[in-house]
């Protein structure tokens, strides 16, 4: 089938892009805003995309005639979504109404990224049932997008998920791990927090979970993350002992030490019964994932 994939820089859009391109006989369009930050590549093709055009993403999709778009594009940077509102609206909604809109003309089904910042994180984790209730700006757009998506004519699924980790091209952030791994070995003090839960997802897993509601074009939400509840600290002491990097100047503390511009939610993370019975969908466990992690430093 054809699948036209948004956000192809990112991380997410970067791990589709291999995973498709290496593992299945699909023809894929990966676009983003900007140049194309993978290797060029005779196995799909890039083309430059703005979601908040509403013409170019109308144009686009109607050029290609995708089977199934994937919509990985957002603004997710929390604190930035709290400060500059507007730009997350249109990126995180406005965006999402034009891509309805294309998939609507051109009988497209749609896969659309979610969060567990639409849950306020007072009893996770989470399943597909749960009622949203989020706590900052970012959280409000993405629940905002899910709804209009509920509620249009097109087919549709929902990938929900949980603090993504990874490595890509040309990364313009970082990620836990490799945050822990630099700052233990230049014995820099972190303190990191031990009182927020979250289920932390691989990129891989992520780009299969999206792969396998695609080529089943299966309807509906999808929880989709790794199946470990762990505090930010528990993943510390995880990267630290893979690599094996002394903790000495590692503290564990508590979050209302940091000043953050965005709440963040305590207590989020996903049950995936619903992703493994239906999809097959199989995580890795977060020691799995550094493996791999450390497997693609350079």
């Amino acid at each position: 089938m054809k699948i036209l994939l948004t956000g192809s820089n990112g991380l997410l859009g970067q791990k589709l892009v291999k995973l498709i391109t290496e593992q299945t006989d699909h023809q894929l369009v990966a676009t983003a805003r900007g140049k194309n930050r993978l290797p060029a590549s005779d196995l799909y093709q890039f083309e430059s995309l703005d979601i908040t055009d509403k013409n170019q993403v109308l144009n686009c999709i109607k050029t290609h005639q995708p089977n199934v778009v994937i919509n990985t594009a957002a603004m997710t940077n929390v604190d930035q979504c709290e400060t500059e509102k507007e730009d997350c609206w249109q990126l995180n909604v406005t965006a999402v109404e034009y891509l309805i809109e294309a998939c609507e003309q051109n009988n497209s089904f749609l896969l659309h990224l979610s969060t567990d910042f639409i849950f306020d994180g007072e009893d996770g984790p989470y399943s597909e049932e749960a009622e949203a209730n989020p706590v900052s700006y970012y959280g409000e757009s993405k629940l905002a997008a899910e709804k209009l998506i509920e509620g249009s004519n097109i087919e549709w699924a929902i990938a929900r998920t949980v603090l993504v980790y990874g490595i890509a091209h040309d990364m313009s952030r970082s990620n836990i791990i490799l945050w822990v791994k630099k700052s233990l070995e230049e014995g820099k003090e972190i303190q990191v927090v031990d009182d927020q839960w979250r289920t932390p997802t691989l990129a891989e897993d992520l780009a299969q979970g999206c792969l396998l509601i695609a080529e089943q074009k299966a309807t509906g939400i999808f929880n989709i993350s790794g199946d470990d509840l762990l505090t930010p600290y528990e993943m510390a002491i995880s990267t630290a002992e893979f690599f094996k990097l002394p903790t000495d100047s590692m503290t564990k503390t508590d979050s209302t030490k940091f000043k953050q511009t965005a709440k963040r939610p305590p207590k989020t993370g996903f049950i995936l019964d619903k992703a493994k019975n239906i999809l097959g969908y199989k995580p890795h466990s977060f020691k799995e994932g550094i493996e791999i992690l450390a497997g693609q430093i350079n």
